[in-house]
C-alpha cells in the first residue's frame, strides 16, 4: 500500500515549509534512511529523511514552492502502483503519514490529537521519548533533573538523555507540574515510549499512564505528545555549552551553529541576550582580537577513559567471563562500520612525510603569545587545502551519481568512553591554524562529556583519524561514510634518513589514505597525497 508523506513540522513554530531541493525524483528507488529533500523552515534548512522503502511515485510540492504543514509532500509505494485514487481523494485521512515519525519534529499537543489513550484532562501533556538524532531508535535516561511534584516551566531541562551519538539535555516546551515519570534513570526505551506526564498539580494521571503502557501504538502516541525535541537551529531556546574550563556558556543553538561555521570560539564572544546569553547577532558582529585566544591542543583522538567496571579478584585457575551491555553508541558504531567495510571497496595508500620543517614551523608559531597549535592542526589545515585542489577526494557515492563537495567539512575522530564520535569542522579551508586548534579542543572536550549536538557531528566530507599520540606508527582506518576517504595519521618517528646522499637523523610521519574505489581511483588518491605531503613538509605554503 502506498504511503503518503506530508510536509513535516520541523520546529515548534513551523506552520509551513518550502522545498529547497529534491534529492530524489519520481521513479527513484527509496530506502529507509534516504534523504528525500531539503526543507526550509522558519528557522533553518533541514534534511528530511525517509522512513519507508519503495519507489517515489509522486511529488506534491515542487522545488521552491511553499506549503502548510501536513500538505501532501510525496507518495512512496510499489513500482507501477496506481495512486490516482489517493491523488483524487482526501489525503488527510490516509492511514500512513511519515510526518508522525519525522526526526526532530516537535508536534504541539492538542486534546483532539489523542489516540489509543484515554481522553486527557485539561492542561495535561504526555511527553514521549524524543528522536534526538537521525539514527536513534531508543534512548536512555541518564539523569532526571526534575522530580515528580516539581514545577516545570517552559524552557526547563527535564532530563539528560543518552542517544547513540551523545548525551543531550531535554528541554520542556510545556508548563505545569511533573506528574509522572515513565522511564527511570539508567533505563532505555524506544522512541515514542512514555517518558513523562506534565499537567496541573494534583491531577490523577494513573489511568493515562496505565492505558498508554497497555496499548498505545508508538505512531499514535507520537501524535499525543508535545515531542520536546531539541531543535539544533532554534534561536529562542537556551542551549548551554560546556567549555573546557568547566564554565557553562549560554548560547542559542543558532548562535552556536554560526560560530561553528565561522570557526569562532564562543569563549571570546560577549552575549547581549538575557542573563548574558549569546545570540545570533553577537556572533555575526563579533570581531576577533589581534591575538587569538590561546588553545591548548587536544589530540584528535582523545585517550580512552578508564573502564568503569570494578576490578574483580579472580583466583588462579578459575574460568571467569564478564558481559558489558552494548551502549547505543557501540551498536551504531558496529552497524555503520560494518556497512562501510562491506559495501565500499576499500584500498589504502601510504606515504612517508618528512617532519623536520613542520617541527620548526610549529615551534615558531607557538612562540607567538597566546597561540598553540599541534601537529594534528597542521595536518587538518593541509588536508583542507589539498581537498580544494583535489575535489574528487571530497566526494560521496550514490547509485546514480557521484557528488563532488566543493565545500570542505573535515570530521575529526575523537575517542570517548563508549566508542568513537566524529565532530565536524565546518568550512575548514576558511579556518586559520589557531581557529582549527581552538575548535578541535572545544569539540573534543565536549565530545568526551557527551555534550555535542547532532548538528555538530553531521555534514563531514572527509575525515582525519590520529593515533600518533599513542605511539602508533602506521594504521588503516575504515571510511566514515558517506565520505569517500579517511586519512590515518601516525606518530612522528626519529630515525636515520638519507638527505643529499648522506645518512642523517630525521623525523618522519606515516600517512595512510583509505579510499572508496567506487569514487576515487588510485592515481587520484596518490596525487592528493603528494599535494598533502608538499603542504606538510613546507608549512609556510599554507600561510600564503
Amino acid at each position: 500500500m502506498a504511503t503518503i508523506i506530508t510536509m513535516p513540522r520541523l520546529s515548534d513554530t513551523m506552520t509551513e515549509g518550502t522545498v529547497a531541493t529534491w534529492l530524489k525524483k519520481v521513479g527513484d528507488k527509496i530506502s529507509e534512511g534516504d534523504i528525500l529533500a531539503e526543507i526550509e523552515t522558519d528557522k533553518a534548512t533541514m534534511e528530511f529523511e525517509s522512513f519507508n522503502e519503495g519507489v517515489l511515485l509522486h511529488i506534491g510540492i515542487p522545488e521552491g514552492e511553499t506549503a502548510a504543514v501536513d500538505s501532501l509532500l510525496a507518495i512512496i509505494g510499489k513500482e507501477g502502483e496506481d495512486i490516482s485514487g489517493i491523488l483524487s481523494g482526501d489525503t488527510a485521512t490516509t492511514e500512513s503519514k511519515e510526518t508522525a515519525k519525522a526526526p526532530e519534529n516537535p508536534i504541539s499537543t492538542t486534546e483532539e490529537q489523542v489516540a489509543n489513550t484515554s481522553e486527557l484532562p485539561k492542561g495535561v501533556v504526555v511527553v514521549t521519548m524524543p528522536r534526538l538524532s537521525d539514527t536513534m531508535t531508543e534512548g536512555t535516561v541518564a539523569t532526571w533533573l526534575k522530580n515528580v511534584g516539581d514545577a516545570v516551566s517552559e524552557g526547563d531541562i527535564l532530563a539528560e538523555i543518552e542517544t547513540d551519538k551523545a548525551t543531550m539535555e531535554f528541554e520542556s516546551f510545556n508548563e505545569g507540574t511533573l506528574l509522572y515519570i515513565g522511564i527511570e534513570e539508567g533505563n532505555a526505551a524506544p522512541i515514542d515510549s512514555l517518558l513523562a506526564i506534565i499537567g496541573p498539580a494534583g491531577t490523577d494521571v494513573s489511568g493515562i499512564a496505565s492505558n498508554f503502557k497497555a496499548g498505545a501504538k508508538p505512531q499514535a502516541a507520537a501524535k499525543t505528545v508535545a515531542s520536546e525535541t531539541i531543535a539544533p537551529q532554534e534561536e529562542e531556546s537556551i542551549a548551554p555549552e560546556t567549555t573546557t574550563q568547566g564554565k557553562r556558556i549560554f548560547a542559542s543553538p543558532l548562535a552556536k551553529k554560526i560560530a561553528s561555521d565561522k570557526g569562532i570560539s564562543l569563549q571570546q564572544v560577549k552575549g547581549s541576550g538575557e542573563n548574558g546569553r549569546i545570540i545570533k547577532s553577537d556572533v555575526e558582529n563579533f570581531t576577533a582580537p589581534a591575538a587569538t585566544t590561546a588553545a591548548v591542543q587536544a589530540p584528535a583522538v582523545a585517550p580512552k577513559a578508564e573502564a568503569t567496571t570494578a576490578k574483580v579478584f579472580v583466583p588462579t585457575g578459575e574460568v571467569f567471563t564478564e558481559e558489558i551491555k552494548n551502549s547505543q553508541m557501540r551498536k551504531i558504531i558496529a552497524k555503520r562500520l560494518a556497512e562501510s567495510l562491506f559495501t565500499a571497496p576499500h584500498y589504502n595508500l601510504t606515504i612517508e612525510v618528512a617532519m623536520d620543517d613542520a617541527m620548526k614551523s610549529r615551534a615558531t608559531i607557538n612562540s607567538v603569545p597566546d597561540t598553540k597549535v599541534s601537529f594534528n592542526d597542521l595536518v587538518i589545515k593541509a588536508c583542507a587545502m589539498a581537498l580544494k585542489k583535489h575535489p574528487k577526494i571530497n566526494s560521496q557515492w550514490k547509485e546514480d551519481a557521484i557528488t563532488i563537495n566543493h565545500h570542505v567539512n573535515i570530521g575529526v575522530a575523537v575517542a570517548v568512553e563508549d566508542g568513537l564520535v566524529v565532530p565536524v569542522l565546518k568550512f575548514t579551508d576558511a579556518m586559520s591554524l589557531s581557529q582549527i586548534g581552538a575548535s578541535v579542543r572545544d569539540l573534543a572536550g565536549r565530545a568526551k562529556n557527551k555534550k555535542l549536538t547532532p548538528s555538530e557531528m553531521e555534514g563531514s566530507t572527509f575525515t582525519v583519524s590520529n593515533l600518533g599520540m599513542f605511539g602508533i606508527v602506521e594504521f588503516n582506518s575504515i571510511i566514515n561514510q558517506p565520505n569517500s576517504a579517511i586519512l590515518s595519521v601516525g606518530a612522528i618517528v626519529e630515525k636515520p634518513v638519507v638527505k643529499n646522499g648522506q645518512i642523517v637523523v630525521g623525523n618522519t610521519m606515516m600517512l595512510s589514505l583509505a579510499c572508496d574505489h567506487r569514487t576515487i581511483d588510485g592515481a587520484t588518491g596518490a596525487q592528493f597525497l603528494q599535494t598533502l605531503k608538499q603542504y606538510i613538509e613546507n608549512p609556510v605554503t599554507m600561510l600564503a
